[in-house]
């Protein structure tokens, strides 16, 4: 699909989820291309993270999989027409990240960002769940259980006001404790 994505000038491209899945290499052809061309992802699940990357990856339309047909079209029509469309249940999730960014980029944050307030432990783990390591791999890594990771992680969250382990590390990376991905 790559290569000829681009070439075909269409304006919008509609994806199903599991060809998004594997589509890493279209983004990133699409961004490096002088081509105006949006992206729909239809068929997706609601879940926060998958959600939250495909907005990073510069999809325009996100749509799930118990989207109408009508709907999809209104989707499309509506991407074509240079709107976003996103579910209002994944909304509240990009309205937090971008409050998120904004305040760790305006300097906003209640705590500077050389205080970040987690224990050495936390940021041990969250540099962990950085790399994409799942609980009981973290659990296996730093001989802990798997809930007392799992204790952790939410704690993490809830102290750094996120949403998802993703949004945790971004938070975290966005006040200068993980290097840039």
């Amino acid at each position: 699909m790559t290569g000829t994505a681009t070439a075909s000038g269409c304006d919008v491209l509609l994806l199903d989820s599991l060809t998004a899945i594997y589509a890493t290499d279209l983004f990133k052809e699409i961004r490096e291309s002088e081509s105006f061309m949006r992206v729909v992802l239809f068929g997706m699940d609601d879940d926060e993270v998958t959600f939250l990357k495909a907005v990073r990856l510069g999809v325009s339309g996100y749509l799930l999989k118990d989207a109408s047909s009508s709907e999809i079209i209104a989707g499309v029509r509506g991407v074509a027409e240079g709107k976003a469309v996103c579910p209002p249940k994944l909304c509240l999730s990009l309205f937090r990240l971008t409050a998120q960014d904004f305040r760790a980029k305006s300097g906003m944050d209640e705590m500077p960002a050389g205080k970040i307030g987690l224990t050495y432990r936390q940021r041990e783990l969250i540099g962990l769940v950085a790399k994409g390591l799942t609980n009981k791999e973290i659990a296996s890594k730093l001989n802990l259980s798997e809930f007392t990771v799992k204790n952790h992680v939410h704690r993490i969250m809830r102290h750094v006001d996120a949403g998802s382990r993703q949004e945790a590390v971004d938070v975290v990376r966005a006040r200068g404790f993980l290097p840039q991905a």
